[in-house]
Parts: structure tokens; C-alpha cells; sequence
């Protein structure tokens, strides 16, 4: 038996690849098929079943194509209708892969069709639980993503949760491997830990949720305190994954498709496409394209552009560093982003050279920062990360703008004033501000490093408010307050 988590850090993803005597099981991957296809040929293995723990909201799956090239049966587990074909289980029913067994608990929950699968060695014994968002390493899965129907409310959910975990999952031996969906950054939770696997005994021990005393009462309470507003793309993304989608390598050859400066503009201008700057932070500072909106494929690129970008079907057309062209439009795809027309070859050098216009970032160091802040130079200063982080501790000066929430607070600014802005190393900061200049706010500084680089000069920040400390009330205001 080999069992290997390939793990997406982008979006703090876990898919599962399980072989056993000739067979193969894919749990939750994603929408490229061909990382997969190539350890199935390399193993010399038949892929037999394609597993998916639900109907994942923040990310498109890859089970319709992968089934298709493969003939492997996708296998979801109770209340999971969806409009293709797929193996519905029944709770408790088990599946042999080899000389293995994997055996369905359907663990409602985060959503109505949670289901965890539990893996049986050679031996019959339980080895491990692929648990998707029912169980994660330090968290569990939000009640509030599922696309309900009915009477169905979070605290339903939360309550379905609070017995999947204790009737299917916390009955199993301590020694069982807790493989979740997710790890830390991902949005489908809230206090995940960085670590990707566990046992279930110690994730009895340290697992707030898990809690041998914990009353039914507690756990809504606690699991449901604090939520951030989930991103406008999950709900889509689960759709598509529940409706099916198009064909993924039509999108990628669609997609990475090379322009002429001249082409490019055109795409623009006839589809009214977005044009999208994926290279580094400095690149875009020195040099990009006017109203051109950054999103660095070296950040969390794939959850702020289903944040930010609000329709699925918008053209994009993009600029990339050299040779990653292809992986800029399959990470659009994993969102579900598929009408990508293509990147500007050359790049920016070659925008120039074609005798077209160009805009800078005006960006600062925290150090000029602070002296600016002292001399009475800063009037409007702006922490754009999210509001729990801006409580924890803020420059005293800076009001709450996280970038999260962006199109909400529009109405705070004014096109003759002068922003500030920053985040915890500048990665949101430089989003925020090509949004900005994109939509006519043309008097934004950019502090280089952020929320970082400023702390290490003189600027006088607020006392330090560790999260575990912060009052509900307290981190509910300040939600409110920007959301």
C-alpha cells in the first residue's frame, strides 16, 4: 500500500493518491489531470476510484476530467446529487482498492454531503481517515459554505457536525492518520494549523473542537463565533463542481496563448478583458501597464483572484514571467476562471518597444514612512489587512481598509486625497493600490515591506492585543465595521 498527500501551498490544498496491488484511488484533486496521469503511467496502475469528500467551494476539482481519461468511477457519498454520473455510497458501505478497503462515513456537517473515508489496511485495521473539510489539523470545517436549501441553517449544520465528529470519527482508534483537505490559509476554516497530518489521538488531546466535554451548546457556539463573510467564488466554484465544467485542456490552450502588444490590445479592447499582472512585486512597481491589476503568482494568487474578480466568465488576459505562462492560466482554472485569451509576449519590455504608455506604483520604505508620519506628512493612512489583524496591533494613525472588503468601502475615499497604505509584508498593499489607480485614485503611496518594515522604526503603534484574547464582541464590531 502507498499513500502519498500532494499538497497545493496556493491553496492550501490536500489531494491523496493510495495504490494498492495494481489499483489506484485519487481523493479530491485538482482540476489538472496530468500530474496524476503521470504517476498512474509511472506506477504501471489502473486509477479505479476518484473519491470526493464534497462538494469543494474553493477550489474546481478535477473528477470529471480525470474520469473521463481514466474510465475510474467517481464516488461521492450520501445527499451528493449532482448532474453527472457518479457512484452515490451508502454510509457504512465499503469499497476494496487492492488489498485494501476503503469504508464510507457519511459525516454531515460543513456540508449536508460531508463524507470521510476511512482506509483499511491489508490487516483490516483502520490506517488513516481522508476527512476533507469535516476534520482539520487543529480546526474543523465552517457550517456555513454549504449551498442550503430549505430550513437548513449554520447552526443545523454546526450541530450535524458536532455528532459526525463524535459518533463517526472520535470512535476510532488514537493511532488512525488524520489526513484533511486543507491546511493552514485555507478559508474553509478558522484556526487551521500549519501541520498537514496528524494522529486522531493527539488531535483528541489539542483540537478545540474535539473537546471530551464539550456540550452541543459549546460547539455551535465556538465553531460559529467570528466567521469572516466567505469569498464571493465559493459558492460559484461549488456549483461547478456539483454541474460539471468545460474540458480543462481546452481552457489551458485556449489560454496560454502568446500576443502581440498589438493583439493584446485588441483582445482588450473587443472583449473588454481584464489585464491581469501575475510578476513579481518590484516588476509591477517599477513598471506595468496603465489600469492593469496586480495579483502576484508568488502570494496567495488563486484565493485573491476568486476574491476580488466577481464573474467567473470575465476575460482575462495576462502578463507573466517568462515560462510560467501556462501555470498562470491553470491556476486561474483551479478557481474556476476558464476564459483566459492569452499573455503578452515580451512582456513589458516589449509594450514599450511597441511605443505604447506605462504607469509606476509610488512606493515608499517604512523607514521614509516614518519620518513622513512624524513631520505631519501622512493624512490618510489605511491598514489593509483583515480586521482581526488590524486588532491585534496597528499604527495608531491607520484606519481599517482591508482588501478583503474593498468593493464595499469604495465610498471611503475621495479622488483628491492622498492614501498611505500597507499590509503585513506588502503583497495586499500593492493589489490594493493597483485597484485604486485602476479605478482613478492616482494619489496612493505604497509602503514597501508593510506591517514588517514598519515595525522596526519609531512609528507609534497601538498596544498588542494577542487574537486569543479579543473579545467576540470585539472581533464582531470590527467586522461589521468593514464588512
Amino acid at each position: 500500500m502507498k499513500v502519498e498527500q500532494i499538497y497545493t501551498g496556493c491553496l492550501a490544498e490536500a489531494a491523496y493518491y493510495i495504490e494498492s496491488n495494481g489499483e489506484a484511488a485519487i481523493i479530491d484533486p485538482l482540476r489538472e489531470t496530468q500530474p496524476y496521469m503521470e504517476k498512474l503511467e509511472q506506477a504501471g496502475v489502473k486509477l479505479k476510484y476518484i473519491f470526493e469528500t464534497h462538494f469543494h467551494a474553493d477550489f474546481v476539482s478535477g473528477h470529471l476530467d480525470l474520469a473521463e481519461k481514466t474510465g475510474a468511477q467517481i464516488v461521492y457519498g450520501p445527499k451528493a446529487e449532482t448532474t453527472f454520473e457518479k457512484y452515490m455510497a451508502k454510509d457504512g458501505e465499503e469499497l476494496k482498492l487492492g488489498n485494501v478497503t476503503f469504508k464510507v462515513l457519511h459525516t454531515p456537517g460543513h456540508t449536508p454531503e460531508s463524507t470521510t473515508f476511512l482506509l483499511l489496511d491489508e490487516k483490516d485495521r483502520e490506517y488513516a481517515i481522508f476527512t476533507g473539510d469535516t476534520l482539520f489539523i487543529g480546526d474543523v470545517g465552517r457550517p456555513d459554505l454549504a449551498q442550503k436549501t430549505g430550513e437548513i441553517t449554520t447552526e443545523d449544520l454546526a450541530s450535524w457536525l458536532y455528532d459526525s465528529l463524535r459518533e463517526k470519527i472520535m470512535t476510532l482508534p488514537d493511532e488512525t492518520i488524520v489526513y484533511p483537505g486543507h491546511g493552514a490559509g485555507s478559508a474553509c476554516g478558522k484556526n487551521m494549523s500549519s501541520e498537514t497530518w496528524d494522529t486522531l489521538g493527539n488531535q483528541k488531546k489539542t483540537n478545540y473542537a474535539l473537546r471530551a466535554d464539550m456540550t452541543r451548546q459549546e460547539f455551535i457556539e465556538e465553531l460559529t463565533a467570528g466567521l469572516m463573510p466567505p469569498p464571493q467564488y465559493f459558492a460559484k466554484n461549488a456549483k461547478m463542481n456539483k454541474a460539471g465544467y468545460g474540458s480543462f485542456d481546452e481552457v489551458l490552450e485556449k489560454g496560454a496563448v502568446a500576443l502581440s502588444p498589438a493583439d493584446f490590445e485588441a483582445r482588450v479592447e473587443e472583449h473588454e478583458a481584464l489585464v491581469l499582472d501575475t510578476r513579481s512585486e518590484a516588476a509591477f512597481r517599477e513598471s506595468h501597464i496603465p489600469n492593469s491589476i496586480f495579483i502576484g503568482l508568488d502570494g496567495s494568487f488563486a484565493p485573491w483572484v476568486g476574491a476580488l474578480i466577481t464573474d467567473l466568465q470575465q476575460p482575462i488576459v495576462f502578463l507573466a514571467e517568462e515560462g510560467r505562462e501556462e501555470e498562470v492560466v491553470t491556476r486561474l482554472a483551479r478557481v474556476g476562471y476558464d476564459n483566459t485569451l492569452g499573455f503578452l509576449k515580451g512582456g513589458v519590455d516589449a509594450w514599450k518597444a511597441a511605443g505604447k504608455e506605462t504607469d509606476s506604483v509610488n512606493a515608499i520604505t517604512g523607514e521614509e514612512f516614518a519620518k513622513r508620519l512624524a513631520a505631519g506628512q501622512v493624512p490618510n493612512l489605511f491598514d489593509v489587512r483583515k480586521p482581526t489583524e488590524y486588532l491585534s496591533q496597528h499604527v495608531a494613525a491607520a484606519g481599517n481598509f482591508p482588501l478583503d472588503y474593498i468593493n464595499k468601502n469604495m465610498d471611503r475615499l475621495d479622488r483628491n486625497e492622498t492614501y498611505y497604505l500597507h499590509c503585513l509584508g506588502g503583497y495586499r498593499s500593492l493589489i490594493t493600490t493597483s485597484i485604486l489607480k485602476a479605478r482613478g485614485y492616482h494619489n496612493i503611496v505604497d509602503i514597501i515591506g508593510g506591517w514588517r518594515a514598519i515595525e522596526e522604526t519609531d512609528a507609534p503603534l497601538t498596544a498588542h492585543v494577542c487574537p486569543s484574547t479579543m473579545s467576540q464582541e470585539m472581533i464582531d464590531e470590527a467586522i461589521a465595521a468593514v464588512a
